[in-house]
Protein backbone atom coordinates (compact mmCIF):
# COMPACT_ATOMS: atom_id res chain seq x y z
CA UNK A 1 0.00 0.00 0.00
CA UNK A 2 1.39 3.44 -0.78
CA UNK A 3 2.09 5.79 2.27
CA UNK A 4 -0.82 8.32 1.01
CA UNK A 5 -3.42 5.58 1.65
CA UNK A 6 -1.98 5.13 5.29
CA UNK A 7 -1.85 8.98 5.55
CA UNK A 8 -5.56 9.51 4.80
CA UNK A 9 -6.92 7.37 7.07
CA UNK A 10 -4.95 8.88 9.78
CA UNK A 11 -6.24 11.91 8.59
CA UNK A 12 -9.96 11.26 8.82
CA UNK A 13 -9.34 9.62 11.70
CA UNK A 14 -7.69 12.51 13.61
CA UNK A 15 -10.74 14.52 11.82
CA UNK A 16 -13.33 12.25 13.33
CA UNK A 17 -11.71 12.26 16.64
CA UNK A 18 -11.65 16.25 16.40
CA UNK A 19 -15.43 16.79 15.24
CA UNK A 20 -16.68 14.01 17.71
CA UNK A 21 -15.14 16.06 20.37
CA UNK A 22 -17.06 19.32 19.04
CA UNK A 23 -13.80 21.00 18.05
CA UNK A 24 -12.70 23.37 15.19
CA UNK A 25 -9.76 22.97 13.32
CA UNK A 26 -8.60 26.39 15.20
CA UNK A 27 -9.53 25.24 18.56
CA UNK A 28 -7.67 22.08 17.49
CA UNK A 29 -4.64 23.85 16.52
CA UNK A 30 -4.31 26.12 19.47
CA UNK A 31 -4.33 22.86 21.61
CA UNK A 32 -2.01 20.99 20.03
CA UNK A 33 0.18 24.24 19.59
CA UNK A 34 0.33 24.28 15.35
CA UNK A 35 -1.47 26.03 12.78
CA UNK A 36 -5.07 25.91 11.55
CA UNK A 37 -3.11 25.08 8.04
CA UNK A 38 -1.23 22.13 9.79
CA UNK A 39 -4.09 20.37 10.66
CA UNK A 40 -5.87 21.22 7.29
CA UNK A 41 -2.98 19.64 5.87
CA UNK A 42 -2.71 16.63 8.14
CA UNK A 43 -6.78 15.42 8.15
CA UNK A 44 -5.53 16.20 4.16
CA UNK A 45 -3.00 13.25 4.73
CA UNK A 46 -0.24 15.01 3.25
CA UNK A 47 3.17 14.07 3.80
CA UNK A 48 4.65 17.64 4.07
CA UNK A 49 3.49 17.23 7.59
CA UNK A 50 6.10 16.29 10.46
CA UNK A 51 5.81 13.38 13.06
CA UNK A 52 6.45 15.89 15.95
CA UNK A 53 3.00 17.76 14.42
CA UNK A 54 1.16 14.15 14.44
CA UNK A 55 2.13 13.32 17.75
CA UNK A 56 1.37 16.77 18.79
CA UNK A 57 -2.30 16.35 17.02
CA UNK A 58 -2.80 13.23 19.08
CA UNK A 59 -1.42 14.04 21.94
CA UNK A 60 -4.50 17.10 22.09
CA UNK A 61 -6.64 14.80 20.98
CA UNK A 62 -5.98 12.53 24.21
CA UNK A 63 -5.08 9.68 21.71
CA UNK A 64 -1.74 8.17 20.80
CA UNK A 65 -0.36 7.04 17.51
CA UNK A 66 -0.15 3.13 17.21
CA UNK A 67 0.95 0.49 14.87
CA UNK A 68 -1.57 -2.53 14.04
CA UNK A 69 -0.89 -5.29 11.47
CA UNK A 70 -3.22 -5.35 8.36
CA UNK A 71 -4.25 -8.68 9.03
CA UNK A 72 -4.15 -11.46 11.96
CA UNK A 73 -1.35 -13.33 12.22
CA UNK A 74 -1.39 -17.37 11.33
CA UNK A 75 -0.71 -19.55 13.82
CA UNK A 76 2.60 -20.22 12.47
CA UNK A 77 3.88 -16.96 13.23
CA UNK A 78 1.96 -17.05 17.12
CA UNK A 79 4.51 -19.64 17.03
CA UNK A 80 7.59 -17.82 16.88
CA UNK A 81 6.96 -15.73 19.64
CA UNK A 82 6.68 -18.31 22.19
Amino acid sequence: MEKSFHLQKLGQAFKAMRTNRGLTQEKLASLAGVTRLKVIEMEAGRSSVSMESYARLAGALGAELTLSPRTRPTLDELKDFQ
